[in-house]
């Protein structure tokens, strides 16, 4: 049997992980042999996940974090430790948007906490555990960017910033973490049906639209985000760095 996605033996932190994407990447690193760390800010969410995924026999710790915070961050990673002694692999799924609508509308607060915490928890959360990977000369860290990182918005301009700097901070940190054999990839998402993104494809024109224009004719749902994780966070993905995996139906090379 192959054992190019086996993560078995490793232990694995995803932000942001109590719903959507976050909870689907963490379901199939689980699934695949990793003890996965499931958090987001509210406690109730992460006591609701760590039970549900732990019913299903999977190896599974909810810690909540607000990763905007950086002590909560810091306790995030000491706690795994603690508990489990290491940390293998980190998938930063964690993001916020609090503006919807033009530039000129959004106030200096909204942005700079925009920034913060899609931007800035990703860079803390890297250099907490680069030096224990740097040690064992392996890691994975994965980035959940948006296609909106690649374009153009007047809806959600100042979200789409933060992922585009996400993209460029993945090719600095593998180009500075690649010669300790620390992984740094993106995965980009298309339109999914989360919470999140709910006043995106709540909008039905808007929806028939992407929809209309998307090859595989469809939006996408949380699980179909999850198996690029997987190839990044296992051996699958042992010489792929500094990359951005597009995963979005199709729609980003339709006309």
């Amino acid at each position: 049997m192959s054992t190019l996605f086996d993560l078995t033996g490793k232990t694995a932190v995803v932000t942001g992980s109590t719903k959507g994407i976050g909870k689907a990447i963490a379901r199939a690193l689980a699934q695949h042999g990793a003890r996965v760390v499931v958090s987001s800010r509210d406690e109730g969410r992460v006591a609701a996940a760590e039970r549900e995924l732990s019913d299903e026999g999977l190896a599974v710790l909810g810690l909540p974090c607000n990763v905007g915070r950086k002590p909560e961050l810091e306790r995030l990673v000491d706690e795994t430790r603690r508990a489990w002694g290491r940390i293998d692999i980190v998938v930063a799924n964690a993001a916020i948007n609090p503006h919807y609508g033009s530039f000129a509308d959004i106030s200096d607060e909204a942005f700079a906490k925009i920034m913060a915490t899609n931007v800035q928890s990703n860079l803390w959360l890297a250099q907490l555990v680069a030096d224990e990977m740097r040690e064992r000369k392996d890691g994975a860290i994965v980035y959940v960017s948006s296609i909106g990182g690649t374009i153009g918005s007047a809806i959600i301009g100042a979200y789409c910033i933060s992922k585009a700097a996400d993209l460029q901070l993945v090719r600095n940190l593998a180009v500075e973490l690649g010669p300790h054999n620390i992984r740094v990839n993106a995965i980009t998402p298309g339109l999914v049906r989360t919470d999140f993104a709910r006043a995106l494809w709540e909008d039905e024109a808007r929806a028939a639209e992407r929809i209309a224009r998307t090859p595989l004719r469809r939006l996408g749902e949380p699980e179909d985000v999850a198996g690029i994780a997987v190839y990044l966070a296992s051996d699958a993905g042992r010489w792929t760095t500094g990359q951005s995996f597009v995963v979005d139906g199709g729609t980003s090379i339709s006309g």
